[in-house]
């Protein structure tokens, strides 16, 4: 079986691309951890799966698998990937793009200058809805590791996230904490770990380590959920520059009950074929 693809990538966060509707698609769990190996597929940090919109309310389905081949409910920069896509390829030709997903419907928006804006939806702070194992709603969790115990703030955008504040994040052992809070016992989903350094009111800069994948260049849901976390802990203005390893985002968010709105660039890197 050969199936074409589009890698992909915004500010580093790379993908493989695949275009579900012209070209019939059903990949296992290890033909999938085979296209996201580096050695030995294509390489990525997430595979994107364009789908037929199951309803009238959306243009497409929006399906996201990890490197070890789980499907996964949110991806930030792969939505900027996925709309600069179906533009390009020509199956559609709208810019505001509504798309479903499995955390719910995203709405898409291709700017002039080719950025792509998107609506991440509301935050939702609940324990049950992240989910985390905490009697109730707090502005600050203590979570204890194998030696130290962290403080974070913890929500849902579409996906799980615990965002904790360093002084300094090329120093703040994102490789040894990272894997301990994604896996901890307390997120039974797993999370996303977010490593959030204070420049000012209007700039951070942030490391992710992502569940099911590790340390990616940059993480678009992280990047909301880390500036939702810094306004809630008062840190933050509404507008944020959040400088990634690997490029700059600009999130934006008025307050509760309001969607996180997530503007950068998508960009193609090549075209391909793969024999599975």
């Amino acid at each position: 079986m050969a199936i074409n693809f589009t890698k992909m990538e915004g500010l580093g966060n790379d993908f493989v691309v695949i275009d579900g509707i012209n070209q019939q698609i059903s990949l296992d769990r290890a033909q999938i951890k085979h296209i996201a190996d580096r050695h030995f597929g294509i390489g990525c940090d997430q595979l994107l799966l364009v789908e037929s919109a199951q309803d009238d309310s959306a243009l497409f389905t929006y399906r996201i698998f990890n490197a070890d081949g789980g499907e996964v409910e949110q991806c930030g920069n792969g939505a900027r990937c996925f709309a600069r896509f179906v533009l390009d390829k020509g199956l559609t030709k709208e810019r505001r793009i509504p798309v479903q997903t499995k955390a719910g419907k995203l709405i898409l928006e291709v700017q002039d200058d080719d950025q792509v804006t998107v609506n991440m939806g509301i935050p939702e702070f609940s324990p049950a809805a992240i989910p985390f194992d905490a009697p109730q709603v707090e502005q600050h969790y203590s979570l204890e590791l194998d030696q130290e115990t962290v403080e974070i703030g913890a929500v849902a955008l579409g996906n799980p996230h615990a965002v904790l504040q360093v002084a300094d994040v090329n120093e703040c052992g994102l490789e040894t904490l990272g894997p301990q809070i994604e896996a901890h016992p307390r997120f039974p989903q797993h999370v996303n770990a977010g490593f959030m350094q204070l420049v000012d009111q209007k700039m951070i800069k942030l490391r992710v380590f992502e569940r099911g994948v590790g340390e990616t260049l940059a993480c678009g849901s992280g990047a909301c959920a880390a500036v939702v976390v810094g306004r809630r802990w008062q840190l933050l203005s509404e507008i944020v520059q959040v400088q990634l390893t690997g490029g700059t985002l600009r999130v934006s968010w008025q307050g509760e009950g309001q969607p996180v709105m997530m503007t950068g660039p998508a960009t193609t890197v090549f075209e391909g074929s793969i024999a599975l």
